[in-house]
């Protein structure tokens, strides 16, 4: 048994509304959505299409749901699927995907369609969390009948494209909170003993299992690594207790699992994970490796 337990519930006893509520009573709002990525989205509509794809109505307040199109979409060319901030807290999926768009996204007009939500997780981006306020972890809940309504309206928006889609690229992050928080309570809710997996010091990628695609994952780690360094593997050839398939990469059944990834039938699909916590990365850095990891997913993509 962890000798620390979690402090809402009790050990090995899964939580029921009362542990539910008592989390979401210590949820405190950090930043703001609005400011933070709606005012970057509307500064793009000039150049991009804008749309509403839902809206949160939770008991503190409504938050839209946006995304952010190819104006001049073509159903003739291939499209790619970008998505950010499925866990709200990972922060440079959310801006790594805005930045994308406002520098690059110009540069594949009338080459492919793109389709980008920067921040499919609001409420949790703003208050750092990898949860939606019912304990629910959308990127688990990709699935029919989502218990998370934030995954939920992603698949009613990506449905018309599932099986036009070329590539789908989720922006993620492993985070030193992921062992000291996230973990911890997710043990706790599921009413599980917490088993430490670590956390790599790196950028590294989760290919699909049943569709790895190894010359994609490694176009994407050559063009990251550039930009920052990539997670080693551990003492048993491992990252986050899988197995290291190629440098910096390890695949899981995206599907099975209900994530981000497996929304899609893209050919290319993978999701990225960066280490925000380095003493070797800025959060500008953990940006631009996102954008790079964009690019070289399309530019691989378009040449083959």
């Amino acid at each position: 048994m962890d000798p620390t337990p979690y402090p809402i519930g009790k050990p090995l006893q899964p939580w029921g509304d009362v542990e539910k509520q008592s989390w979401l009573s210590r949820q405190v709002r950090h930043r703001s959505y609005a400011d933070d990525v709606v005012a970057k989205i509307d500064r793009l509509r000039a150049r991009f299409d804008v749309e509403e794809y839902g809206r949160l109505d939770y008991a503190d307040g409504a938050l839209p749901l946006l995304a952010i199109r190819s104006r001049d979409w073509n159903d003739a060319l291939p499209t790619i699927l970008v998505t950010g901030g499925v866990h709200g807290y990972e922060t440079s999926g959310v801006h790594g995907a805005l930045q994308f768009v406002e520098q690059h996204g110009e540069d594949y007009a009338g080459k492919v369609n793109l389709l980008v939500a920067p921040c499919v997780s609001p409420w949790a981006y703003e208050r750092i969390h990898r949860w939606n306020p019912n304990a629910i972890d959308p990127n688990r809940s990709f699935r029919e009948n989502s218990p998370a309504e934030e995954s939920a309206a992603l698949l009613r928006l990506v449905a018309p494209i599932r099986d036009k889609a070329l590539v789908h690229i989720d922006l993620h992050e492993t985070t030193d909170t992921d062992e000291t928080e996230f973990r911890p309570a997710l043990a706790a809710r599921d009413g599980k003993p917490f088993e430490p997996e670590g956390v790599p010091d790196g950028f590294y990628l989760v290919g699909d299992a049943d569709d790895p695609q190894p010359g994609f994952q490694q176009a994407i780690i050559a063009a990251v690594e550039k930009v920052t360094h990539i997670a080693p593997p551990d003492a048993n050839n491992e990252i986050i207790a899988t197995p290291v398939v190629a440098h910096g990469v390890i695949n899981y059944p995206v599907r099975g699992l209900g994530l981000c990834a497996g929304i899609t039938n893209a050919r290319y699909r993978t999701t990225t994970e960066v280490y925000p916590d380095s003493p070797r990365a800025t959060p500008q850095q953990c940006n631009d490796a996102q954008v790079a990891a964009v690019r070289a997913a399309i530019d691989y993509a378009l040449a083959h």
